[in-house]
């Protein structure tokens, strides 16, 4: 606990003083006059109207006892005093002081004016007690939730001329309180490693020292539990419970062990799956379709919402507004398994009334508003109302969002009541990265998911090389004309300078683009690209790259599109299923070459044993075919080390030699315009305690990149070989960035590919 040192009268003459009015002999007595004794700031007519006594009028005791109190209770004076002298009556008071100015010493981890912003008292505002504790207990909230439990705050005031004081906070900062261990009791599905990783708050690195990973924030502890209890029922434990969550200081009051106490009971499946009705004029055959869980499923809350969506989404559309589903349950103990019945009963006819918004300063209503599918006079909608709540936090703009229902001005209507929290939404961020093919880089990066309020992405990037200058601008207004279109635009300039070649190149590209869903797991993006190429400054190079950088510059003009369905399901940080990429690009459309590019992409991806072990599978093909002109090595598909490890950028296919001698004289990498590449990957736990960061990984590499349009007697491996490559992964999670470590063996390869046994890339922000 932050400890709050107590302030003294002496010490800060701030505590009331209460003095009982004057023994008066009379129960009653007149007051003709008064008369204001001790005031600096607040004038006598004020203190006398705060008294409310009324001149000329006969008082009692009691009545003046009153008058004391509601002077009291202006929070203006420390202490007041009555005296009276037959029907004169005088009022002594003792201001409060006022503030001169504010200051604070011994803060190192907080700036001064990170702190003055989270107090209430200004220079010449009034110091009161109750202001000042509260002003505490802002600062040592700050503290508190920064991880520095043994922070202590202590007020001092320095009294000046004509009751000004100067405030001074002495600060003590005290060592960073980390998380230093959460365990889990009662957990027999799951390993520990496994249910951290479902947590917001994580354990203390390696590097506690020097860079914090995480701290103790108590109002994260219900987010926590709530992770945890979505992570287990969407795994079927559908019984699951949480008893309790300790979290103990240690004795050096620097780091904290957390302790989560569990009941994950038994883990259940889908049963019977089956639909009625209590509305005769509904067939319920014709909404079977929609029912897209099976028996032997793993039991999910979300997959029986997903299909109420589904079922109140098609009443909707075929006329029935006020038709609701109610699914009920039955747990069959015996074989752990669960049936659903899907009822559609009749709902109360309801409408919305209006749907208001609050909290967002920076965000435009709009933004928030067409989030939701239904408007103002439209049948209420339960499911539809909890849907726009997940599409307003997948906006990544809130912190928290809350949407409530409230009674409209009539028992028919509902009114919508939407409450945010928004949080930052740009960055601006400097860092470097690594890798063995292009070495050192820095990286200068700007980015806005709320460009002026409108929900609009904003993003500029500078990226440096040894070798290579990256520059790049994109912007994307998720919510074109309708709610479902998004709209975006790229712009690149890249320039090489004999990066792994010969040559220098430079590649300008302009690409507008709108982006389509095609249902919850697919969406259709249509582009437009203009692309400028040009190689030179040529150094020892053969016929065919002199022949390429002889044609200067090459403008391509292109229409293309790209197919995404994205099947994998998001579960607690768990990603099972399939990603499949189709995309083309038609050139022509003016520019200096015609022809086709065809790119295709499937992947999977598996975690098993407990989840513990993540399985992946990646194939990746494409063609490039010209009707008029020729392609260029700018052009033709390479194997990087991203898609085939084991060797270097451009170190195996085509390329053009010396008289076919790699070994001297020219030896270019010409790439090619077919290519065909498979990755198998499996990444697991090394069983070093989880703050470490260290993970290993296993993967077996095989590909090929083959075909020219143009080619002469000095060209090797035209025709292509399937090139094959072994290797194993370090994985390692440091406070700078991901680190990852390849240690490759080519198992298939050519004479003169350049293979490479190990790989090193780093990336990351400061």
């Amino acid at each position: 606990m932050i400890k709050l040192f107590n302030f003294s009268l002496l010490s800060l003459a701030c505590f009331l003083v209460f003095v009982e009015p004057n023994k008066i002999n009379a129960e009653t007595f007149r007051i003709n006059s008064t008369t204001v004794d001790g005031n600096y700031r607040i004038s006598d007519d004020a203190i006398v109207n705060y008294s409310r006594i009324n001149l000329s009028s006969v008082l009692s005791l009691e009545e003046l006892n009153e008058a004391y109190t509601n002077i009291l209770e202006t929070g203006l004076f420390k202490k007041i005093e009555f005296s009276r002298e037959g029907s004169a009556l005088t009022i002594f008071v003792e201001e409060y002081p006022t503030i001169n100015e504010i200051s604070f010493e011994g803060n190192r981890r907080f700036t001064d004016d990170r702190l003055t912003s989270f107090l209430s008292l200004k220079p010449r505002y009034v110091v009161t007690p109750k202001s000042l504790e509260k002003d505490l207990e802002s600062i040592a909230a700050l503290y508190k939730n920064s991880g520095r439990l043994s922070a202590r705050i202590q007020p001092k005031l320095i009294n000046l001329s004509d009751n000004r004081v100067n405030l001074i906070f002495e600060i003590y900062e005290g060592e960073i309180a980390e998380i230093e261990r959460i365990n889990f009791v009662g957990n027999r599905a799951f390993s520990d490693r496994r249910l951290r990783r479902v947590l917001r708050s994580k354990q203390a690195g390696l590097l506690r020292r020097i860079i914090t990973r995480d701290t103790l924030v108590t109002e994260r502890i219900p987010m926590d539990k709530r992770l945890l209890s979505e992570f287990y029922l969407e795994r079927g434990f559908a019984d699951f419970k949480i008893y309790d969550v300790n979290a103990e200081l240690s004795e050096e009051k620097d780091g904290f062990f957390i302790s989560y106490n569990i009941k994950e009971g038994p883990k259940f499946s889908f049963g019977k799956i089956e639909i009625s009705s209590d509305l005769r004029e509904i067939d319920v055959d014709k909404f079977r379709k929609f029912m897209k869980i099976n028996p032997g499923e793993v039991y999910s809350p979300k997959s029986i919402q997903e299909v109420v969506s589904r079922l109140e989404g098609a009443l909707q559309s075929r006329g029935y507004n006020f038709v609701r589903v109610n699914p009920k349950i039955n747990r069959n103990i015996e074989d752990l398994t669960t049936d659903i019945t899907f009822v559609l009963e009749k709902g109360d006819r309801v409408f919305v009334e209006r749907i208001d918004i609050t909290g967002n300063t920076a965000t435009l209503d709009r933004v928030i508003r067409r989030q939701f599918f239904i408007v103002e006079g439209d049948p209420f909608n339960p499911n539809e109302i909890r849907a726009a709540k997940e599409r307003i936090l997948a906006l990544g703009l809130f912190s928290e969002t809350s949407v409530d229902l409230y009674p409209g001005s009539t028992s028919s209507q509902i009114v919508v009541k939407v409450k945010v929290e928004e949080k930052p939404t740009g960055t601006l961020s400097f860092g470097a990265g690594y890798s063995s093919a292009s070495g050192l880089g820095g990286i200068v990066e700007y980015s806005e998911k709320n460009f002026l309020g409108r929900g609009q992405g904003l993003s500029f990037s500078i990226r440096t090389g040894a070798d290579d200058r990256l520059y790049e601008l994109s912007f994307f207004e998720p919510m074109f004309l309708r709610n479902d279109l998004g709209l975006g635009m790229n712009l690149s300039l890249k320039d090489t300078t004999k990066q792994n070649a010969a040559y220098d190149t430079r590649n300008v590209m302009f690409q507008p683009f709108i982006i389509y869903p095609l249902g919850q797991k697919a969406k259709l993006k249509v582009d437009y690209s203009v692309i400028q190429t040009d190689l030179s400054n040529p150094g020892l190079v053969g016929t065919i790259v002199t022949d390429e950088v002889n044609e200067g510059k090459i403008t391509s003009s292109s229409i293309g599109y790209e197919l995404t369905n994205d099947s994998r399901l998001y579960k607690s940080g768990q990603k099972n299923g399939f990603l499949l990429k189709v995309g083309q690009q038609f050139s022509g459309l003016g520019g200096d070459n015609t022809g086709l590019k065809t790119l295709i992409m499937a992947a999977a991806q598996k975690e098993a044993f407990k989840e513990e072990v993540k399985f992946s599978a990646v194939v990746e093909a494409g063609v490039l075919t010209y009707t008029s002109g020729n392609s260029r090595v700018t052009d033709r598909f390479f194997l990087s080390s991203n898609k085939m490890r084991g060797f270097e950028p451009g170190g195996l296919g085509p390329r053009e030699c010396s008289n076919k001698q790699c070994s001297t004289g020219t030896n270019d990498a010409l790439g090619g315009e077919n290519f065909t590449v498979l990755r198998l990957e499996a990444e697991f736990p090394f069983g070093l305690p989880e703050e470490y960061g260290l993970s290993g990984g296993i993967f077996y590499d095989i590909g090929n990149v083959w075909s020219l349009t143009k080619v002469n007697d000095n060209v090797l491996y035209e025709a292509g070989s399937w090139r094959h490559s072994i290797g194993a992964s370090i994985f390692w999670k440091t406070p700078i960035g991901p680190l990852r470590f390849n240690f490759t063996e080519a198992l298939e390869k050519e004479l003169y590919d350049k293979d490479e046994s190990f790989d090193l890339t780093i990336s990351t922000r400061f």
